[in-house]
């Protein structure tokens, strides 16, 4: 009977410990700056930042896979240089977790991404940022969505965001940046 006694202290114990700790947060927050013309030096007439979007599943399964080293090719491609793109498109189909794409059906356009990450063991390491340029030819349409995926084409799509962000003309160069943290 002690003994029974000792193992529902201990798991209470667990329990305990258990409880004190906080769930890792998906944090994710955007900017998209807008500017006359292609040249990005100048200072945009209108800057959006904004929080949220939606982690896709086939966006969790992949950091999954390629956290277990499945990574790298085809669908599992990594999210690196090279294979990170940010896509826009005009669908204001409202997010789901099992989406795989943008949802418009012909005004969507796809951007190659450069990815910004300083290694280290800090809680500034926790983030990572990916950046595109759409210049004055690219994607001239009302903007109302955008995705984070490793393929312009049949790729893995990590998150979704649905936002009435504005027309595009080709007057206009629109930057847009995703942070995406765990907290």
């Amino acid at each position: 009977m002690r003994e029974d006694v000792s193992r529902a202290v201990d798991a209470a114990h667990v329990g305990a410990a258990v409880a004190e700790y906080q769930p890792v947060q998906w944090r994710c927050t955007w900017r998209l700056e807008k500017r006359w013309g292609d040249d990005q030096s100048v200072d945009p007439y209108e800057v959006i930042e904004r929080e949220g979007n939606l982690l896709l599943y086939g966006g969790a399964s992949l950091i999954w896979e390629t956290l277990i080293g499945n990574g790298g090719a085809g669908a599992l491609q990594y999210l690196n240089t090279g294979h990170a793109f940010l896509g826009v498109g005009d669908s204001s189909t409202a997010e789901a977790a099992s989406q795989t794409d943008l949802q418009a059906a012909s005004n969507k356009t796809y951007k190659a991404a450069t990815p910004t990450h300083t290694d280290g063991t800090s809680s500034g390491n926790a983030s990572i940022t990916y950046s595109a340029t759409f210049a004055t030819g690219d994607a001239n349409y009302s903007w109302a969505e955008w995705i984070l995926t490793n393929s312009a084409s049949g790729g893995r799509a990590l998150n979704r965001k649905v936002a009435s962000l504005g027309t595009k003309t080709s007057a206009a160069s629109w930057a847009l940046s995703v942070t995406i943290s765990l907290s």
